[in-house]
């Protein structure tokens, strides 16, 4: 079992690029840097759960699962493409967003977050 709160000392992660063609990453301010770990599922699985963190900065990417992330520090704002409907999200907030959907990660203080995704027939 684990348990984060926000502030909270989440570990040792790995460097994650915005190199997945899938996701069709565009930087559209600064210059992100992406953090990672997987603590369950992956490849192969229809689950995923675990840490991600970035710098500051802004970039667009496809949504590549239903996932649903706690914020454990940082502030960051994502737009959905389609909506236009953006949420302001800093320490303690939960946030669910839809596979396939384009959105705008708009990251003001290095954000770090708990996840947990789904995606059918998996990863």
């Amino acid at each position: 079992m684990r348990r984060y709160r926000p502030g909270d000392d989440v570990g040792p992660l790995e460097h994650w690029p915005f190199d997945a063609p899938e996701s069709d990453y565009r930087i559209v301010r600064g210059d992100p840097v992406c953090h990672g770990r997987l603590d369950a599922g992956g490849p192969g699985h229809a689950t995923r759960s675990g840490i991600w963190s970035c710098s500051e900065g802004a970039f667009d990417c496809t949504e590549q699962s239903d996932e649903m992330m706690v914020i454990l520090q940082g502030r960051c704002r994502i737009t959905d493409h389609a909506s236009g409907d953006a949420l302001d999200l800093g320490p303690g907030d939960t946030a669910f967003v839809r596979d396939g959907r384009r959105v705008t990660w708009d990251i003001s203080e290095e954000v770090t977050k708990a996840f947990m995704g789904w995606k059918s027939g998996g990863y």
